[in-house]
């Protein structure tokens, strides 16, 4: 009769977890050679990424700037108008 320490499950269980990290390991691999033959490729796709991005963050800079100059020249024209009607009430608890 033999005794072991461990249970078939976590044989398995390592099984698996290795497989999943070998398999991880051949995608980096091949990625890594793809990303070395296709550099000029991946460098353009890096490139269109970044300036898509930047274009999209400076298309909300300005809106919100202009939104905000809009809010600021109402303010100057209309002011105390948007607070009109408005009430602050305090409760106190004297417990």
């Amino acid at each position: 009769m033999s005794f072991s320490f461990y249970t078939n499950a976590i044989s398995q269980a390592s099984k698996k977890v290795a497989a999943g990290i070998f398999v991880t390991g051949l995608l980096l691999i091949g990625f890594g050679l793809l990303v070395y033959v296709l550099r000029d490729l991946f460098a353009m796709l890096a490139a269109i990424i970044f300036f898509a991005a930047g274009l999209g963050c400076t298309v909300t800079a300005v809106k919100i700037l202009l939104a905000q100059r809009r809010i600021d020249r109402m303010a100057r024209n209309n002011s105390g108008a948007y607070r009109q009607n408005v009430q602050i009430h305090i409760e106190e608890h004297n417990d």
